[in-house]
């Protein structure tokens, strides 16, 4: 069966790219049975957080009302970028098939490698730079937060 969820993820590549979209697919499983899919929609939504990835954890995350996946698999077209792997880990996802790797999608100019370099550095070593200002008044946030009795925590 997890074959046929990775052809699935395959043809929603396919698809994208026929449709003008990046090379990326992407469907999200629970008992054996698919719960939603994804492709690139970056261009034509004009979102750059709107990866297949990205798009099918929402999708799945509304049809079964709930911020947590867990108990679910993620099958990609392509191993994650950071930010799809991130929302991943969010999303609490238990497990990720991919077919393409990082290295095969950066010779076709999707390059993530900064990204990945970036997380390694002091803030103050980034390529784009990074102020902290205000953190007193942003604090009182936290601190509601953290008495909240009722906060429903993720």
């Amino acid at each position: 069966m997890k074959n046929e969820f990775m052809k699935r993820a395959i043809e929603l590549s396919l698809e994208s790219v026929n449709k003008g979209g990046g090379p990326f697919g992407c469907v999200i499983v629970k008992d054996e049975k698919i719960v939603s899919e994804g492709s690139n929609k970056v261009t034509s939504s004009k979102d750059p957080t709107a990866h297949g990835e990205i798009v099918a954890i929402r999708e799945a995350c509304k049809k079964i009302n709930n911020f947590s996946l867990s108990g679910f698999e993620l099958y990609s077209s392509c191993e994650p970028c950071p930010m799809c792997l991130s929302a991943i880990y969010w999303a609490r996802i238990d497990k990720v098939y991919f077919a393409n790797t990082r290295q095969d999608a950066q010779k076709i100019d999707f390059d993530d490698s900064l990204i990945y370099s970036e997380f390694q550095k002091n803030i103050d070593k980034r390529k784009i730079p990074m102020v902290q200002m205000m953190r007193s008044e942003a604090l009182k946030a936290f601190e509601l937060w953290d008495k909240k009795i009722d906060k429903v925590k993720y």
